[in-house]
């Protein structure tokens, strides 16, 4: 057993048992609640759920894409992952129902965000969203020119300058630019703590699909840590999860229930290589990971 498992699966019961039936934009319904926390010791093993098995790759190339400050989905496609599809689709086949004319299958649709690069230029593109914030935000003075902000870049450079400081912050919420995102983040930003040699992360949620999202959550800001221990030359401390509107699709509980009652098995370690955090890329290996087969579960958008 390990207590990251436990501390998720203590989340699902809780969920199961005490949350509140709300409605919500895609038209699914929640049992929700608010305001919970999962914290875990980066010492005790990678913090990838083992009472599922994960899909890891679509977890870290999600991850690259950020860092890359990327947001047309294209680069998710042509790697296999597949999370963003529906929202990008969502917008080509509101456009095409209003406009009465025929349109693709979604997937026909990734398939020629693929291969047709000026379709993916138009129907790939998500709007200002993770990428956009965490590395080129706009920043002019008056009428002068353009300025690029890259808060990854600022991050690292203030934690080898300063770890005692108290703004190593990274943002996503962007208010001036959230109505041109076809989903404003969920994840909305991040906060790292030096002490005693080890770097901690905490992130902030508003909105948490239990379920699917939490999982790669979790993983992914633990991988984020792990990065920038390699740029910092830091140990990794304490990866904290802070969780808002906390809460599972109606078309999940049976799903939930089956996930809770799993006995958990060890973290597994990562090995990591070719770490170049400011260009998206790394190299990683995935050792001892143990787990419960995938529980599917449909995806809402």
């Amino acid at each position: 057993m390990n207590s990251l498992d436990l501390q998720y699966q203590q989340l699902l019961q809780d969920i199961l048992l005490e949350g509140k039936e709300k409605t919500d934009r895609t038209g699914t319904g929640t049992k929700s609640l608010f305001g919970k926390q999962i914290r875990h010791k980066m010492s005790e093993g990678f913090p990838l759920l083992t009472t599922k098995k994960m899909a890891i790759k679509s977890i870290m190339t999600e991850l690259k894409w950020f860092l890359k400050g990327d947001t047309n989905i294209k680069y998710l496609v042509q790697n296999g992952c597949n999370i963003w599809n529906g929202d990008a689709y969502k917008v080509y086949k509101r456009t095409y129902d209003y406009d009465l004319d025929e349109h693709l299958s979604e997937k026909d649709f990734v398939q020629k965000i693929k291969e047709d690069d000026s379709f993916a230029k138009v129907w790939g593109e998500l709007g200002p969203v993770y990428g956009k914030q965490w590395r080129r935000i706009a920043k002019r003075y008056g009428s002068g020119p353009t300025f690029i902000v890259d808060q990854i870049k600022n991050l690292i450079k203030l934690i080898k300058e300063n770890p005692n400081s108290r703004r190593l912050i990274v943002n996503s919420w962007n208010p001036a630019e959230l109505d041109e995102m076809v989903l404003p983040p969920c994840h909305y930003g991040f906060q790292c703590y030096v002490n005693d040699g080890k770097l901690s992360l905490m992130w902030n949620q508003r909105s948490v699909d239990t379920f699917l999202g939490l999982p790669f959550n979790i993983a992914s800001y633990g991988m984020l840590l792990l990065l920038l221990c390699e740029e910092t030359n830091l140990e990794p401390g304490e990866l904290i999860g802070n969780l808002g509107d906390t809460h599972l699709y109606l078309n999940h509980l049976e799903q939930a229930e089956e996930q809770r009652l799993r006995d958990s098995f060890q973290l597994p370690s990562v090995k990591l290589s070719n770490v170049d955090i400011l260009n998206g890329e790394f190299d990683y290996e995935i050792i001892g990971y143990q787990s419960h087969p995938t529980i599917k579960a449909p995806l809402s958008n």
